[in-house]
């Protein structure tokens, strides 16, 4: 039988390991420091929520501490730019809604740019909800989309590249700019402008699902239609009509975010990574469940599989910007051809 003393010391050590004693020999790359996921956006909000699900599994899978870093402001290219302005030694990551890092040279947000720059690694889509405060007369969608035509309609989003920016200009582009009396009002984040709603700081929110389904549950807000071409069914809510039962020839692509990797760093990274997301998060049980339980959708890749599952998004995004006269870059320069919409 083994001292006392000597389980203890071993037993110590074991805890000081920390990740690394979980650390695969399969996998080519053997990170020695933690890896930083920069996420562009505040606390809380849709990003955030995944990014910090996603996290420990990776973590464990490559034995090394992931150190997930808010760093917001300018509609998520502040933290973008940061993790693009980094060393390239596969250290510094980040995270987004993948039509934001393919788009944000298209509005001027960051110069000389694309998705080109990353490898890409997808694991939910998510929808946006039109809600409102539970307080206001709004009853269903047909009301407020009236108001937004002839009154006046504050709602809170976090700023024109967020989900829930592009979410209300697609509602105006859908409704041939109408839309008049809704007044976008901005926020540090998703998290932010949702309880701006559910405050009553403003009427109404077009952000993800993700960040409004505990407010909804509590019945701070009251969820009229969701931006798909399905109702949203999540336990706990009484399932959202899509807006094509209102707007029938409203265009949807789904919402694909993720984590990314930007190029130039050893190969060994990218190989690595590649077989981490394909042995550990195509099937993560935690992952599907905050889908089933937020209002997202389980659908992870990686690579060109996920450059081709997310170019709906991105070019219709992309697209969207030259339409509404907010490109100040042509798509077709960072290789979105919008004739393929």
């Amino acid at each position: 039988m083994k001292p006392t003393r000597y389980i203890a010391v071993a037993s110590a050590l074991a805890l000081l390991a920390g990740p690394a004693a979980a650390q695969d020999s399969e996998y080519s790359w053997q990170p020695d420091r933690p890896i930083n996921i920069i996420v562009p956006w505040s606390a809380g909000g849709s990003t955030d929520q995944v990014t910090r699900v996603v996290a420990p599994i990776l973590e464990e899978a490559l034995g090394t501490e992931i150190v997930v870093v808010n760093q917001s402001g300018a509609s998520g290219s502040t933290g973008t730019k940061a993790a693009l302005d980094a060393p390239r030694d596969g250290y510094t990551w980040t995270a987004n809604a993948i039509a934001n890092n393919a788009t944000y040279s298209v509005t001027g947000l960051i110069e000389d740019t694309s998705i080109e720059d990353y490898r890409i690694y997808l694991h939910v889509a998510n929808v946006p909800l039109v809600s409102v405060n539970s307080n206001t007369d709004y009853q269903d969608f047909p009301s407020l989309l009236e108001a937004m035509k002839t009154g006046s309609v504050t709602v809170g989003t976090a700023g024109v590249n967020s989900s829930g920016g592009m979410a209300l200009a697609a509602l105006r582009h859908g409704t041939e700019d109408e839309l008049t009396g809704a007044r976008a009002i901005t926020y540090d984040g998703g998290n932010p402008a949702v309880i701006a709603a559910a405050s009553g700081e403003v009427d109404a929110t077009t952000q993800l699902a993700v960040e409004q389904t505990e407010m909804i549950r509590a019945d701070r807000l009251r969820a009229l239609t969701v931006l798909s071409d399905v109702p949203l069914e999540v336990e706990g809510i009484e399932p959202v009509p899509p807006i094509t039962e209102f707007l029938p020839d409203f265009e949807v692509a789904k919402d694909y975010f993720g984590i990314f990797i930007p190029k130039g760093a050893p190969q060994e990274v990218y190989d690595t990574v590649d077989q981490v997301w394909q042995d550990h998060i195509m099937n993560a049980e935690e992952l599907k469940t905050y889908a089933n339980d937020r209002g997202a959708i389980f659908d992870p890749s990686y690579g060109e599989d996920a450059l081709d599952l997310a170019m709906p998004v991105v070019i219709s995004e992309a697209c969207a910007r030259v339409e509404r006269g907010e490109a100040v870059v042509d798509p077709s320069e960072i290789g979105i051809d919008c004739g393929s919409e």
